[in-house]
C-alpha cells in the first residue's frame, strides 16, 4: 500500500523539477534575448540611408570600426534613400540572427513591420541620429542635441549678418532690415523639425521686430522643407525664389540652410543668379555636418558656416550602447524626456555640436584629425 503513495510523491517531485527547469529555461531565454548571454562575436546590423552624403559614409565606417574593435561582427548596409531597399536589408539582418540593429532610417515611420519582427526575435533596436517614429519597438536613441543644432545655425546666421557679435550679444548699430530665406530638412526625418524649431526660436524675435525680413513670405516648415535633403530640390526652390521674389533688384542677404548638401544647392542657384561675382558677395549661408566640399566652400568665403557634429563621438556612444545591451547592462543615456516618437519616450544619448566658420575650421577640424590639411587643399 505504500508503493502507490511513494510513486505519487516521486511523480509530483518530478513534475515540480520539470516545471522549475522550464522556468529557468524561460528566464535564461529572456536574459539571452535582452543581452547578458554568450554574445561574444555577436552580429550587429547597421543600416544607413545613403552613400550620396559624405557624412553617412563616415558614420558607417566609424560605427563598423568601433563595433569590430569591441569584438562583434558587423553587417553594414546602405539603402541609397530607397525605403523598400532599407526594409529588405533589415529583414535580411533579422534572418541572419543579428542581436542588435542600429538604424538610421530613411523614413522614420516606414519600418514598423521590421521593428515588430525584431521585437519578436528578441533583437534590440538603436535609432541612430534619426528618431524612428510611431513604434514602441525602439529601445534607445543616439544623436546630437538637435534643437541646439538649430539654435547654432540661427546664431551663426545672425553673427554672419552682424546682428550678433562673436559673443552672441546684439550689435546696437545693426538695425537691418536684412532679407533672409529659410530652408528646412526632409519632412519624413524627425530631426528636421528639431533643427527648424531650434532655429526659429532664435530668429522669430528678429523677424517680429523687422530686423529680418523673409521676403518670399515662406516661413512655415511644410513650405520650406526639402524632401530627402536633396540638393537639387533646394537649388530649384532657391532659383524660383530669386526669379519670383527678387526680380525687383533687391538682394538676399542671408539663407538658413539646415545641411551642407542643401547649402551647396542653394549656393549654385545664387551663383547662377549673379551672386559671388564682381562686387556682389554671397549671402550668409549656414549648413550642417562639416562635409568636405562645404568646408572648402567656407574656406573660399562662399558658405559662411556649418555645424560640426563629430561622427566619431556618435559612433563611440552608439557602440557603447550596443555593447552594454549585449552584456545585459543598461546603456548610458542623458535624456529621457524630450524624444517622444509618438508612441513612447525613447531614452536618448545626446552629444554636443559646435559652429565652424573660416575663423576656426583649422582648430576644430584639422587639429582634431577630422580632416587632414591635404584633404582641404
Amino acid at each position: 500500500m505504500k508503493y502507490p503513495r511513494l510513486a505519487a510523491v516521486l511523480t509530483a517531485a518530478t513534475m515540480v523539477a520539470t516545471m522549475a527547469a522550464c522556468g529557468n529555461a524561460e528566464k535564461t531565454s529572456e536574459k539571452e534575448s535582452a543581452g547578458g548571454g554568450d554574445t561574444a562575436g555577436a552580429l550587429i546590423g547597421i543600416t544607413m540611408p545613403t552613400r550620396s552624403s559624405e557624412r553617412w559614409i563616415h558614420d558607417g565606417d566609424n560605427l563598423k570600426s568601433q563595433l569590430e574593435g569591441l569584438g562583434y561582427k558587423v553587417d553594414l548596409q546602405y539603402a541609397e534613400n530607397d525605403i523598400p531597399t532599407q526594409t529588405q536589408q533589415l529583414d535580411s539582418q533579422i534572418t541572419k540572427g543579428a542581436k542588435v540593429l542600429i538604424i538610421a532610417s530613411i523614413d522614420g515611420e516606414a519600418i514598423t513591420t521590421q521593428l515588430e519582427n525584431a521585437k519578436t526575435a528578441g533583437i534590440k533596436v538603436i535609432a541612430y541620429d534619426r528618431l524612428i517614429r510611431k513604434s514602441p519597438n525602439v529601445d534607445y536613441y543616439a544623436t546630437f542635441d538637435n534643437f541646439k543644432v538649430g539654435v547654432q545655425q540661427a546664431t551663426s546666421l545672425l553673427t554672419g549678418l552682424g546682428v550678433l557679435d562673436a559673443t552672441g550679444n546684439k550689435v546696437a548699430d545693426k538695425k537691418g532690415p536684412f532679407n533672409v530665406e529659410l530652408f528646412a530638412g526632409s519632412p519624413d526625418d524627425n530631426n528636421a523639425t528639431f533643427f527648424f524649431n531650434g532655429a526659429k526660436s532664435i530668429l522669430d524675435p528678429y523677424i517680429a521686430d523687422g530686423t529680418l525680413v523673409v521676403k518670399s513670405g515662406q516661413k512655415d516648415f511644410e513650405t520650406v522643407a526639402t524632401l530627402r535633403w536633396d540638393p537639387e530640390t533646394a537649388q530649384k526652390r532657391m532659383e524660383n525664389i530669386l526669379t519670383s521674389t527678387y526680380k525687383d533688384g533687391s538682394k538676399v542677404q542671408g539663407v538658413l540652410s539646415p545641411y551642407d548638401g542643401i547649402s551647396i544647392g542653394i549656393l549654385s542657384a545664387l551663383k547662377s543668379g549673379g551672386y559671388g561675382t564682381g562686387s556682389q558677395a554671397y549671402p550668409i549661408v549656414t549648413g550642417q555636418d562639416a562635409e568636405l566640399a562645404s568646408v572648402k566652400s567656407i574656406m573660399k568665403g562662399e558658405q559662411y558656416s556649418t555645424i560640426f557634429k563629430d561622427t566619431r563621438n556618435l559612433a563611440k556612444a552608439t557602440g557603447e550602447m550596443a555593447d552594454a545591451i549585449l552584456k545585459g547592462q543598461t546603456p548610458k543615456t542623458n535624456n529621457t524626456t524630450d524624444y517622444n516618437n509618438g508612441v513612447k519616450v525613447v531614452p536618448s544619448q545626446l552629444l554636443e555640436s559646435l559652429i565652424v566658420t573660416k575663423d576656426n575650421y583649422e582648430k576644430e577640424l584639422v587639429a582634431t584629425g577630422y580632416f587632414t590639411a591635404d584633404q582641404l587643399k
